[in-house]
């Protein structure tokens, strides 16, 4: 979900098995998902009142939618024959060059298009998901976690249908060493669903920069992989900044903070897993595949965690009774559902487009832009101090992608 690399998911989950990404270029051009869906337009919502006379603002869905040789003796005939073929190949060649010029220019607006759609995906997915969170008597993570994926099994089922993309044959082997990463993605989730309905958007994302901090912890206890002094250097600004963001937090709350850091914890374990399960595997999936197996067992693992903790509130009766907008809370849950499998699902065909740097980049200002649309949107409070701490986490995280995707092989 909010919540992203070859083994891990570029800061905030890009992707789980580095073995695949060759493989994900191969599938990018017919994914369910195009950038024109993303930026579909939609009517806006009516007003959502919640208990106490609150009202949430409509929120429109309308986007403002980036061969030279020596000259040798020949006979005349010959000599007019070359003449004439001269223009006809310089003008074919100058036609080849427009076309792979218009086809780059074509290549980098589509590229910008999908970078957009996915911040777009995300600011959305994070105001709707924390205005149905907030809307609830209760916040019901599991069951909102449950939907969320349930939504996204539903995309995928209809893609794999439609032949958008070829549906993959799954080994027994192959789905125990799944297991545990839709395992960690289901909880990552529901931390994240958890901490969002106790804190504001820009907190929650706040302490969800501080991911790099556990995935160089995890890799070292899993993998043996001892990091760098500059790496571990680039640790000291995330963890400060995170401190000092937290410290001057107004809506902080400990049950929001630990979830969030939860949510960072079973993430990066995620992780660390698929580099430690997956990277033998000679049949390893693409990414696109991958990525939509792990959604459908997630969402399996989450129906009987849902029915333990919270069992089955999400219903027409039971909201009804609190004298909820039905209609608008489905809308928005239903709306929050498809741009939380959005925007995972451009963050995979972008990484397939792109460097790992480049893409740990655009992920790094992708959490800019969500914190500060959310500060604006939900007009949170925001001192000057907290404002530091929170640039401090974000500026080393850029440092962090930085360094360790910048690694040149041993044998270069």
């Amino acid at each position: 979900m909010q919540g992203a690399a070859a083994a891990a998911i570029s800061v905030s989950g890009a992707s789980w098995s580095g073995a695949a990404r060759g493989r994900a270029a191969a599938f990018s051009s017919s994914s369910s998902l195009g950038t024109r869906g993303a930026l579909a337009a939609a009517p806006t919502l009516p007003l959502l009142r919640v208990r106490g006379g609150c009202r949430l603002r409509p929120l429109s869905l309308l986007f403002d939618s980036d061969r030279n040789g020596e000259i040798v003796a020949r006979p005349a005939a010959a000599a007019a024959a070359a003449a004439a073929s001269v223009p006809a190949d310089d003008a074919s060649a100058g036609a080849r060059g427009e076309d792979a010029g218009a086809g780059g220019i074509a290549a980098t607006a589509q590229l910008g298009a999908m970078i957009v759609a996915w911040y777009l995906l995300n600011i959305y997915f994070n105001i709707y998901n924390k205005q149905v969170l907030g809307a609830l008597p209760l916040p019901l993570p599991y069951t909102i976690t449950a939907f969320q994926l349930a939504f996204g099994s539903l995309l995928i089922f209809l893609m794999w249908a439609t032949r958008l993309h070829p549906a993959p044959r799954i080994s027994a082997a192959q789905l125990g060493n799944i297991a545990p990463l839709a395992l960690g993605h289901m909880l990552g989730t529901v931390f994240t669903n958890m901490s969002l309905g106790k804190v504001a958007v820009s907190f929650t994302h706040t302490i969800k920069a501080s991911e790099p901090f556990f995935t160089v912890l995890l890799s070292a206890l899993f993998l043996g992989e001892v990091p760098s002094l500059p790496v571990l250097g680039s640790l000291v600004p995330i963890v400060g900044g995170v401190a000092l963001a937290s410290f001057t937090e107004v809506s902080f709350n400990w049950t929001g903070f630990w979830s969030a850091m939860a949510s960072n914890l079973t993430n990066q374990s995620r992780n660390v897993l698929s580099k430690k399960l997956l990277a033998g595997d000679k049949d390893a999936m693409d990414d696109i595949n991958l990525f939509s197996v792990i959604t459908i067992l997630s969402f399996l693992l989450s129906c009987p965690l849902m029915l333990f903790a919270e069992g089955i509130k999400f219903t027409p009766g039971y909201l009804q009774s609190t004298g909820l907008n039905l209609q608008e809370l489905c809308v928005r849950a239903a709306l929050a559902g498809f741009c939380f499998h959005g925007y995972q699902k451009l963050s995979y065909l972008i990484l397939s487009r792109v460097s790992p740097v480049t893409h740990s980049v655009a992920n790094c200002v992708k959490r800019v832009v969500v914190i500060v649309s959310s500060v604006i949107f939900f007009s949170t409070p925001i001192s000057p101090v907290n404002a530091l701490g929170t640039g401090a986490a974000l500026g080393g995280v850029f440092l962090y992608s930085r360094l360790t995707r910048t690694k040149k092989p041993k044998n270069a």
